[in-house]
């Protein structure tokens, strides 16, 4: 699995509720990661797979399974796929701000009263360091 597939499954996994501008903000964050470089990782996929920061790739997440399983039969899957390919190719502008975390608006992480908020986008806040 690839870099745009591994960045397509996440999106999906994470965000497939929040329509195109939801996935497209959960690539931006990745990709601000990736960008950073780091302690978030080096390439998407390390970023996407680093353990406990995307929930959909936690082994213990019932979206786990799906996210391996999923094809482009399903639509949401192929708008991420195609959300992914322009991240990729840097040709998808931040809608976050510059953001490199999020979290649903329903849970309260203790590493978010450490950040500044940069927007709400659907269910989801963004911040960054």
């Amino acid at each position: 699995m690839g870099d745009i597939e591994t960045l397509a499954r996440t999106i999906w996994g994470e965000a497939r509720g929040e329509g195109k501008e939801g996935m497209t903000a959960v690539a931006s964050v990745i990709m601000n990661r990736v960008h950073r470089g780091g302690w978030f990782g080096k390439t998407v996929t390390s970023v996407c797979k680093m353990p406990w920061q995307f929930s959909c790739w936690n082994a213990n997440d019932p979206n786990c399974q799906k996210v391996t399983e999923i094809t482009t039969i399903d639509p949401q899957y192929a708008q991420a796929l195609i959300i992914a390919e322009k991240a990729v190719a840097r040709e998808l502008p931040d809608t976050t701000g510059g953001a490199t975390h999020y979290h649903e608006y329903k849970i309260k992480p203790k590493w978010a009263a450490e950040m500044k908020q940069t927007k709400q986008i659907g269910n989801h806040i963004f911040y960054k360091e």
